[in-house]
């Protein structure tokens, strides 16, 4: 039960991008097509689960045993960039069109503070290794979930007839905060 609690609140209730606005530079950047929404979503969830895992290693047997938690964001941040790596690299070489796609965005994830957050949140919510991975799989997908719907939106709002001073940047603003009022409504869930 505990973890169906962690996964419905992490991928509605309290999304990390919608609600915690962690992860913004991807999630307005890369959510122009669903195909690469899907691709970088995918990236995302791959890093976050791994660094997750990583970074709970290092701060239950190096950190806190060393007494050298004031170097937690430095020592994560570098685990985060040595994942994003390895996932570039996988990519080049297994689909490259979507390598092509995600263009800049892919070694953003990097500084994707959406990945940080949720590693450090991990540890303060002093989770066990097991229930922080599902947390941190519960909000990759929460973060995906909302850069997909946000793509497809943006499709579609592509085709509509938009006023001259809204298209582009501006309507996609509104529709990001209408998307999180509507994410808000799942509130009531857990």
């Amino acid at each position: 039960m505990e973890y169906i609690l962690i996964l419905i609140s992490a991928i509605f209730v309290s999304n990390i991008v919608l609600s915690q606005f962690l992860g913004i530079c991807p999630f307005l950047g890369v959510s122009g097509k669903v195909s690469t929404s899907v691709g970088m979503g995918a990236a995302v969830l791959f890093v976050m689960t791994i660094a997750t895992m990583v970074t709970w290693l290092i701060q239950h047997y190096i950190l806190i045993p060393f007494g050298i938690t004031f170097l937690q964001t430095i020592f994560f941040i570098l685990v985060i960039a040595a994942l994003v790596q390895m996932v570039e690299l996988i990519l080049k070489k297994v689909s490259p069109p979507l390598y092509q796609a995600l263009g800049i965005f892919l070694p953003l994830i990097t500084t994707n503070c959406a990945v940080l957050g949720i590693a450090i949140q991990t540890v303060a919510k002093d989770f066990a290794l097991l229930p922080g991975v599902v947390f941190a799989i519960a909000n990759a997908i929460g973060f995906s979930l909302a850069m997909i719907i946000f793509a497809g939106i943006r499709e579609h709002l592509v085709l509509m007839k938009v006023p001259a001073g809204m298209k582009g940047v501006p309507i996609a603003l509104v529709t990001a905060g209408i998307l999180a009022m509507a994410f808000m409504g799942f509130s009531g869930l857990v």
